[in-house]
C-alpha cells in the first residue's frame, strides 16, 4: 500500500476491525513501519534540530521509542517477568533512552541518542523479531498494541510537523476546498438508559484498550446533538465577534489561559486583506468556511459554545450519537467532549498500565478521529484524551441544544 492512502476521511465506521491472522497482523506491522520511517524521512539536518517544547518530542527519541515499544511488548514481555529484565534489548542502552515510563519529557533532548544510522538498524531489528514471534504467540495482543501505539505516533509526527511549521511529508495533498456546508440541523435522541464502553464479548473480536472496559449502564436525559462539527467560517464569526475578548464568555480557568498564552484568535491563524488565513505544516492559505474547525482547544470549543448559546456534548452522549450513526466515525477532525477523562466502573488497568490512568483527572476526552488517524485505530468507543488546553491536535468539536447535561456521577445507573 502507498504510504499514506489510510489516513482519510473514510465516512461511517462500523468499528475497529483489527487484523486477527498473523498474516494480517504482520502486514499492518509492516504498514505502520513504512508510515512511521516516512513521516520524517525529508527533512534535513537543520529542520531535525526540534526545540524543546511540551507538544513535541525529539525526533531520534521518538522514533526510537516506537521501535523500544515493539520490541518491548512483542520480544521482552513476559507475564512471570513484566519488567522485561530478563530478555536484554537489542541495544544496551536502549531501556535507559526510550522507556517512557522512566525518561521524563524534559531530559530526551540531553540523551546521548544513536545517530540515525543506528536508529533505523534498531527498528529493522525489532520488526523483524516481532514478525518473527508472532506465528507462535498464542496471545496476538501485544502485537495488536504495538501496532496501535506506533499508529498513534504516526499521528504524532504529523503533529509535530504542524506545530513546528514544517513541511509535510511529500505523500501529504492538502484538502480541496469543502463543497458548500450542509446547513447543520439537531438530531433529537431519546433519553433513557445505555449501555457505554466494550463489552467483554468484544474482546475477542476486536482489540480493546484498557480505558474502555468495560461496558456499563448510563441514564441519559434527551438530547439534540449537531449533525455536523462547527466550521471555520461559523468559527471565524466568533472571532470577529470579539469572542476572545469577552472575559462573559470564558470561566476563570479559560481565562487563566487565555492570558497566559496571549491568545486572540486559533493558534494557526493570521489576518490579511482577505480575511483570515489557516497555516497548514509549513504553508499559509485561506481558511475554508465550509470545512471543519481544526486545531482549537477545549477552552476555545467552550468559549464558542458560550458565544452560540450552545454546550459540548459529553462522551456517553457522543457515543450514544456515533452508535446511531448520527455522527461519523472517522471524521476530518477529532472532538472535544465536556467529559474528564477517567476510569470506567471497575476499571483495571492492563499489562501497558501507564498507558491510561497516569491521565485520569486532568484530561479532557475527544472521539472519533481525523484526517491523520489510521482508519484501522478508529472505534466509536474509542477515547482519545488531551489535557484540555492542546490546540495541536487536529481537533476540532461539534455541539449539543443548550442544556445542562446530567453529572457525570448521576449518570451512572
Amino acid at each position: 500500500m502507498e504510504v499514506g492512502t489510510d489516513i482519510g476521511n473514510d465516512g461511517a465506521c462500523a468499528g475497529r476491525r483489527p487484523p486477527r491472522s498473523a498474516g494480517e497482523i504482520a502486514a499492518a506491522l509492516v504498514d505502520a513501519r513504512e508510515y512511521t520511517l516516512a513521516a520524517y524521512a525529508h527533512l534535513d539536518a537543520a529542520q531535525e534540530r526540534f526545540p524543546r517544547l511540551r507538544e513535541v518530542n525529539p525526533p531520534r527519541w521518538e522514533i526510537g521509542h516506537i521501535g523500544w515499544f515493539q520490541e518491548f511488548w512483542c520480544r521482552r514481555y513476559r507475564p512471570d517477568d513484566p519488567t522485561g529484565a530478563r530478555t536484554p534489548p537489542r541495544l544496551p542502552e536502549a531501556d535507559r533512552w526510550w522507556d517512557s515510563r522512566h525518561v521524563p519529557h524534559d531530559v530526551r533532548w540531553d540523551l546521548p541518542l544513536p545517530d540515525w544510522d543506528r536508529v533505523h538498524a534498531y527498528l529493522a531489528a525489532t520488526l523483524e523479531d516481532a514478525l518473527a514471534r508472532l506465528p507462535d504467540v498464542p496471545d496476538r495482543t501485544f502485537h495488536e498494541l504495538a501496532l496501535y501505539h506506533e499508529d498513534m505516533h504516526g499521528e504524532a509526527l504529523l503533529m509535530t510537523l504542524q506545530t513546528l511549521a514544517l513541511p509535510a511529508p511529500p505523500w501529504w495533498r492538502s484538502p480541496a476546498v469543502a463543497p458548500a456546508a450542509v446547513p447543520a440541523v439537531d438530531v433529537t435522541l431519546d433519553g433513557g438508559p445505555a449501555m457505554i464502553g466494550a463489552a467483554p464479548a468484544e474482546a475477542r473480536s476486536r482489540f480493546v484498550f484498557d480505558n474502555e472496559q468495560w461496558s456499563h449502564e448510563v441514564r441519559l436525559a434527551p438530547f439534540a446533538i449537531a449533525s455536523r462539527p462547527v466550521t471555520q467560517g461559523e468559527f471565524a464569526a466568533f472571532v470577529d465577534d470579539g469572542g476572545y475578548l469577552r472575559d462573559a464568555l470564558w470561566p476563570a480557568d479559560a481565562r487563566a489561559w487565555r492570558a497566559r498564552v496571549g491568545r486572540t484568535m486559533p493558534a494557526y491563524w493570521r489576518r490579511d486583506a482577505g480575511g483570515f488565513e489557516i497555516r497548514r505544516f509549513d504553508a499559509w492559505q485561506p481558511i475554508d468556511p465550509n470545512a471543519p474547525m481544526c486545531h482549537v482547544c477545549a477552552y476555545e470549543a467552550e468559549a464558542w459554545c458560550a458565544w452560540a448559546g450552545r454546550r459540548l456534548p459529553t462522551e456517553a452522549e457522543w457515543e450514544r450519537a456515533a452508535l446511531a450513526g448520527v455522527v461519523a466515525v472517522p471524521g476530518d477532525v477529532w472532538e472535544w467532549t465536556a467529559t474528564a477523562f477517567g476510569p470506567y466502573p471497575g476499571f483495571t488497568p492492563g499489562p501497558y498500565a501507564e498507558y491510561s490512568a497516569p491521565w485520569f483527572g486532568d484530561h479532557r476526552v475527544m472521539r472519533g478521529g481525523a484526517w491523520a488517524t489510521r482508519a484501522r485505530l478508529v472505534h466509536p468507543r474509542f477515547r482519545n484524551f488531551y489535557t484540555p488546553d492542546r490546540h495541536d491536535v487536529f481537533v476540532g468539536f461539534r455541539t449539543c441544544a443548550a442544556g445542562c447535561p446530567w453529572d457525570a456521577a448521576m449518570q451512572q445507573s
